[in-house]
């Protein structure tokens, strides 16, 4: 669980915008955690390793079709109800919560990632930013030419020109827009046909793709049907679907469907964002006491411990684990149910099953840090530092994962590790002055030219971009 510093992304998105700006350029600060908090100034991401992991599996065999398997290109969950996904450089894919919640089959997320993955391929971000700029000089060069005209007429006394100036500032920059959006529709098609290009070479099909498209389709019909297609950033819905269905229904995996044990998964996770974003009242009518399917019952226990009903709450995941007795992440509910609740020494035992049975244990490794912590144990602190730090050495932007360790090098006396530790968190927060602060201090602590004091030198000399001196 942990918090990201906020980056201004440019995005290329997934779904339909029927607006008339120029969507491709707006501008998200980004946060993070489960449960969520919300960052300063920016949007909160949710960590989970449940989660995190199933869309590791999900996007890999597509990462590897589209030559991609090497750039370490990971998912990143927003939480935000509504669906939609876009990337923001070559490394990260942004998927709202809505996406998965919204998403009834796994084949149906994974063509959403598909798509995504199709603009990472296709260069399309970098190649976005070529054509800003040849737009801004256009730009430039028109409103030189616009205003070199009204100059012309104000000196001259003539009504006339000025008002072909006028006309000279404006109408460059529509068709500059207009050139702009269709160079985006145009990337969004190539990002189409690579998508089913992806699937196929995985054996997948791109059903679930074509009916997600659908289904914003006609749930905007009305609005697009008087739209000009010329100012949209993404293909008319009614177009693009038909475009897709003609390629996709050609591919011998049409009627191909996810695996049982994958479904699962994907309901468990669909489940857990349930649980943990939805009203108790709401969840119930979601899934009644009637329902006693596996994710029924993980969403309702979730919901248990999330509202403090903990005597029952620990009671409905002891019955989740005899159902899955190998299943990690119900070890983890119960670990992180019985943490929060401040019996961290209880929470120490379920939290190492789950570590050791996670094939991707980073986030449940913080977890386990923490609770080791909170058991006010002093022979486990040693154990806590070695997991925070595992836990780092494979993400080093944890602010939680710096936050523990901060408070186990505390306890072992050793101030100056604490003090960078700790201006470490504050940094990955986005907190520079807080973490300036401390890193200064830490670097006092620290023999000069140590890699202590050379991080602590990094943290405490660092400007944001908008603080910099130009």
């Amino acid at each position: 669980m942990s918090e990201r510093r906020p980056v201004k992304p440019r995005r290329h998105g997934f779904a339909f915008r029927a607006a008339a700006a120029f969507t491709a350029l707006a501008t998200l600060s980004v946060g993070a955690p489960t449960p969520v908090h919300a960052q300063r100034g920016g949007l909160p991401l949710i960590r989970d390793a449940e989660i995190e992991q199933l869309m590791r599996d999900y996007t890999q065999p597509i990462l590897r079709a589209a030559g991609l398997a090497q750039q370490n290109v990971r998912v990143v969950l927003i939480n935000d109800r509504s669906f939609n996904a876009f990337v923001v450089d070559g490394r990260r894919i942004f998927v709202n919560a809505g996406a998965i919640t919204e998403s009834q089959t796994p084949n149906q997320i994974i063509g959403v990632l598909a798509h995504e993955t199709g603009h990472i391929a296709g260069g399309h971000l970098s190649k976005m930013r070529m054509e800003l700029a040849n737009a801004q000089t256009a730009a430039l060069i028109a409103t030189l030419l616009g205003v070199g005209a009204m100059v012309g007429a104000s000196r001259s006394g003539s009504n006339v020109g000025g008002n072909a100036g006028a006309v000279a500032l404006l109408a460059p920059q529509s068709v500059i827009m207009r050139s702009l959006l269709s160079y985006q529709r145009a990337h969004e098609e190539q990002a189409d046909r690579a998508a089913t290009k992806f699937l196929a070479a995985t054996h997948q099909s791109a059903r679930g793709m074509y009916e997600t498209f659908k289904r914003f389709a006609d749930q905007i019909e009305f609005s697009a049907r008087y739209a000009d297609p010329y100012l949209q950033s993404h293909p008319m819905p009614k177009e693009r679907v038909a475009a897709l269905e003609e390629i996709a229904r050609t591919s011998p995996n049409w009627d191909k469907k996810d695996p049982p044990e994958l479904q699962l998964r994907h309901d468990l996770a669909r489940a857990k964002l349930y649980g943990f974003l939805e009203r108790p009242d709401t969840l119930l009518r979601r899934y009644p006491v009637s329902d006693q399917s596996l994710p029924a019952r993980y969403a309702r226990a979730i919901s248990a411990y999330r509202h403090h009903a903990m005597t029952d709450a620990i009671a409905q995941i002891d019955g989740l684990i005899r159902a899955q007795p190998n299943n990690p992440y119900f070890h983890e509910l119960k670990g992180q149910a019985l943490l929060e609740a401040g019996r961290g020494r209880e929470a120490v035992a379920p939290l190492r099953r789950a570590m050791a049975l996670a094939p991707t244990p980073t986030l449940i490794q913080v977890m386990l840090g923490q609770a080791l912590l909170a058991s006010n144990d002093p022979a486990v602190v040693d154990e806590a530092v070695v997991n925070l730090k595992k836990a780092l050495a494979r993400d080093n932007e944890i602010p939680d994962a710096h936050a523990q360790l901060a408070i186990a090098y505390g306890r072992k006396g050793n101030l100056a590790e604490a003090d960078l530790a700790s201006a470490q968190a504050a940094f990955n927060r986005g907190d520079f002055l807080t973490a300036r602060q401390l890193a200064t201090r830490a670097k006092g602590r620290f023999p000069v030219g140590t890699p202590g004091w050379v991080k602590s030198d990094d943290i405490a000399s660092y400007r944001p971009p908008n603080q910099r001196r130009r």
